[in-house]
């Protein structure tokens, strides 16, 4: 076992650094960044699309006040359900919280499965800071209903041909983003698409057999509603958050909606929150096998191998 790291101490010439945590939903990112903070001072940037919206802490699986309060913890509760939170606006937030966290001295560890908001940092993505204009937004959910997807496709390719080419056209919010950014004036090749980031990283992915991660996914599921999901989704319901804001999209939210408009009992409901969130960490690890940031994968159940694993690159291994 490796002693404790000092923090202060910096890889690859004394560059700042982060240390991301990876892999799907249910496979123990949180667990493990808590058991690295017992070895070394850290602070936690949250990469995942849910936990920024406040009030929506039971469906989006938060850490605990108990673990926000012994560790700081970046980009959780910053932006409102009925806010547009943008791809861009995670971007300057987290290097913000990066830089901080190591001026202070601590470890910067990045811990989310959203693979965009994951890559746009350690890829050094040039990503927009574009706001969702409403007048747009409706037009082009207007052009969806009638035209589909093509109608999109057509429209994005009329604005940036080179954006088409990229984004992924089966999803109709990548398309609308898109020509959101297009038509914002920010046009595909017009700027570098990545600069390389300032500090040095190690990227460790948790994983588990499919059986066992789904029966975590389930178990999960099952604690969420204990805890009270249908309550929290009713609430932002009641509050005026429509469940068509892309806040109200993640997997356990849409399916309650369903469920208290009447269109689904509970326990289908849960079915498909199941279902819907194994489909998801199938996409995570397909998203995150195509990467190209040498990821590191470890057994979820040999955890703290990855935890040694990231304390000998902070003392300078050359071999990690």
């Amino acid at each position: 076992m490796i002693t404790q790291s000092p923090a202060s101490q910096k890889p690859e010439g004394g560059r700042e650094r982060l240390l991301a945590i990876v892999g799907p939903t249910a496979a123990g990112k949180t667990e493990m960044a808590m058991r690295l903070a017992e070895r070394t001072p850290i602070e936690v940037v949250s990469a995942d699309s849910r936990q920024v919206y406040r009030r929506m802490d039971i469906g989006s699986a938060k850490p605990t006040r108990a673990q926000m309060e012994r560790v700081r913890h970046h980009l959780i509760d910053v932006a409102e359900p009925d806010e547009s939170f943008s791809l861009g606006r995670f971007a300057l937030m987290a290097k913000q919280a990066i830089q901080n966290a190591n001026a202070t001295g601590n470890l910067p560890v990045m811990a989310g499965g959203t693979g965009q908001y994951v890559m746009s940092i350690l890829q050094g993505w040039n990503v927009p800071s574009v706001e969702a204009d409403p007048n747009l937004r409706r037009e082009l959910e207007n052009l969806l209903d009638s035209g589909g997807l093509d109608a999109l496709a057509e429209r994005l390719s009329a604005l940036d041909p080179l954006a088409l080419e990229s984004v992924d056209a089966r999803n109709p919010r990548r398309l609308v983003r898109a020509i959101e950014r297009a038509s914002a004036g920010y046009r595909t090749g017009a700027n570098p698409r990545r600069t390389p980031p300032a500090f040095a990283f190690l990227t460790i992915g948790l994983h588990m057999e499919r059986p066992e991660l789904y029966r975590r996914i389930d178990e999960r599921v099952e604690r969420m509603v204990e805890a009270g999901l249908v309550k929290e989704v009713e609430s932002l319901l009641e509050s005026g958050i429509g469940a068509d804001m892309p806040s109200m999209s993640g997997i356990g939210y849409r399916e309650i909606a369903e469920h208290l408009r009447g269109d689904a009992d509970l326990d289908d409901a849960i079915r498909k929150t199941k279902f819907r969130t194994h489909r998801y960490a199938r996409s995570q690890y397909n998203w995150f096998k195509r990467d190209d940031c040498r990821i590191r994968w470890f057994d979820a159940s040999r955890m703290e191998d990855g935890i040694d694993a990231a304390l000998a690159w902070l003392n300078g291994a050359a071999d990690i």
